[in-house]
């Protein structure tokens, strides 16, 4: 067995991980309005985006679980690129609302791994790094959003609906060369246990770790019913062209990519990790409630690019909290946790907004995401009051 190679295997795998989530959202800004054009209601739209995250919510915790209890990352990756390559080719040869569902909580499926990925590349860091790994790793993934979607657009201009969905399948062949030669640490003197579930029951009771899924919740809900869902079909619905998209994507994502430098570098060090999540949370609630008030394109991108400056500080962040105070041998479990709980968010989100813009229009989506923002800054500040009550009380005690 080959030794690890710390920048060689490093960048391979961020490279890979690059076309693991290319793959999944080049067709993102696309999906909706296409959906729309085979015939669905904002109903459907929303089943269909919120799939994704359903599938995420089943398969995250048991993939993490069962990783633990293999311990074994790398398969795990695989089988996400081989479920990424099946979901674009299906989406590439078929034309129907079934199958535009089933193609898309396949992409689920694949993006349920993700557990595994965060806790390989983790394990090529030491502890005190585990920070600079997942701010590494969140930029790449932006990036390769920023990329695929970025591009969405204009590749529909040019080769039509389905051309998005072929190039996200091609890669995803690609992604599974690539995968096979990703480098996992082989311990042959640790022996495959049975897991406890005492264990497992007080991973999942964390607290840290559970402020930081039911955030991540909110946090999802908000990018999966705006840029993630609903904005391309709004920003379609004021009269901009398919080829606009792009300039709206570019301008969300180039400062939610940013941000995960940011993050690390200059708002918890200045601010702490709590006020930065809340004064995040608010930002992109602002943004995010004015959205559906502006129809000029230069606003609108103005707008777009402060809620993903706004969200981009909140993802890594909660991703290193997830996993902060947990044991390595157990930290797939706590990822597989944390991952399958802002699932919620993730299907939560578009399924509920979908609906409501079934009901009341497009905007009442967007009020909807608004007020999660709101919900989140609540309870920040509840559990920052109950924490300073806590030890005002135990400094009482100790008085004589």
């Amino acid at each position: 067995m080959r030794s690890f190679s710390s920048n060689r295997d490093r960048y391979l795998f961020l490279i890979a991980s690059f076309i693991f989530w290319f793959s999944n959202f080049i067709y993102m800004p696309i999906l909706s309005p296409y959906i729309e054009l085979l015939g669905g209601t904002y109903t459907f739209i929303g089943i269909v985006l919120s799939s994704y995250g359903f599938m995420q919510f089943l398969f995250r915790l048991p993939i993490g679980m069962i990783s633990d209890f293999m311990k074994r990352r790398k398969p795990f990756i695989i089988l996400g690129m081989l479920m990424t390559m099946i979901s674009g080719l299906m989406f590439a040869l078929t034309n129907s609302l079934g199958w535009a569902l089933v193609s898309r909580s396949l992409a689920g499926v694949a993006a349920a791994t993700w557990v595994a990925f965060t806790v390989l590349y983790s394990s090529y860091f030491s502890d005190e790094k585990i920070y600079k790994a997942m701010s590494n790793i969140s930029f790449v993934v932006v990036l390769a959003q920023l990329t695929g979607m970025s591009i969405s657009g204009y590749i529909v201009d040019k080769w039509g609906w389905h051309a998005p969905f072929w190039i996200g399948g091609i890669l995803g062949m690609i992604g599974v060369i690539l995968s096979l030669f990703i480098y996992e640490p082989k311990d042959k003197d640790v022996k495959q246990t049975s897991i406890q579930m005492k264990d497992l029951i007080l991973v999942m009771r964390e607290p840290l770790l559970l402020r930081a899924s039911l955030l991540s919740i909110l946090a999802h809900s908000i990018i999966f019913t705006t840029m993630f869902g609903f904005i391309p079909m709004y920003v379609l619905q004021i009269g901009l062209q398919e080829s606009d998209l792009s300039m709206i994507v570019f301008s969300f994502m180039i400062p939610h990519a940013l941000a995960t430098l940011f993050m690390e570098k200059v708002f918890v060090p200045l601010f702490g990790k709590w006020k930065s999540l809340m004064l995040a949370f608010l930002c992109s609630a602002i943004f995010t409630l004015i959205t559906p008030v502006i129809k000029d394109k230069e606003l609108l991108c103005v707008i777009q690019a402060l809620n993903g400056f706004s969200l981009g500080l909140l993802f890594p962040l909660l991703l290193g909290m997830s996993i902060e105070t947990i044991d390595d041998d157990k930290r797939a479990t706590a990822m597989g946790t944390y991952q399958a709980i802002y699932a919620v968010g993730m299907f939560g989100g578009p399924y509920f907004a979908g609906m409501l813009n079934s009901a009341m229009g497009i905007h009442a989506g967007f009020y909807f995401a608004g007020v999660l923002g709101i919900v989140a800054m609540i309870l920040i500040l509840s559990w920052n009051y109950k924490e300073r009550g806590s030890i005002r009380y135990s400094n009482y005690r100790k008085v004589p």
